[in-house]
């Protein structure tokens, strides 16, 4: 099964016809790029989570099992599902444009950037109404976090796509 992702941009290429840049997303590839970033946030960002909690940077313990608003879910996998969703985002992005040793730095530097933006600017915004305070420790506190989920998301791509060459 495909997954149409955006619309579909054809341009002749030596005498064939190929779908550009929007091209089509197999169901299965989907959902592996998903669990690379369910996956990247429970394990990569929660252990930095943990490692700045235990250093007194952040007063919130990591792996909360809060229940967030409107169903209930614990926090911890409501993180992780947008870290699938945001995976999926990473898959349209970093592959494409980067290689070698810049997909590993772009992984990091655009987790580290984009999601922390999109917190700071879109998500505590609709959460509260305000922007956050302390917007310098928060984005650099950020930074850290997203830019080790975007190198976990990285790391189990390639691990999961070694281990469906190696099946």
């Amino acid at each position: 099964m495909m997954v149409r992702i955006f619309c579909r941009v054809r341009r002749r290429v030596g005498g064939q016809l190929r779908t550009h840049f929007a091209e089509q997303l197999r169901t299965k590839h989907a959902s592996r790029t998903f669990a690379a970033g369910f996956l990247a946030v429970l394990t990569f960002y929660e252990a930095v989570f943990l490692l700045l909690y235990v250093g007194g940077v952040i007063p919130v313990p990591p792996f909360s099992m809060k229940p967030m608003p409107p169903i209930g879910v614990p926090e911890v996998l409501s993180q992780s599902f947008w870290g699938g969703v945001w995976g999926i985002v990473f898959i349209l992005i970093v592959p494409r444009f980067f290689s070698g040793t810049g997909y590993w730095v772009a992984s990091a530097v655009i987790g580290g950037i984009a999601l922390t933006l999109v917190y700071m600017f879109v998500v505590v915004p609709l959460k509260t109404g305000t922007l956050p305070p302390n917007m310098v420790g928060l984005f650099a506190i950020g930074f850290l976090l997203n830019a080790t989920w975007g190198v976990g998301w990285a790391l189990f791509l390639k691990l999961f796509a070694r281990m469906r060459s190696e099946s």
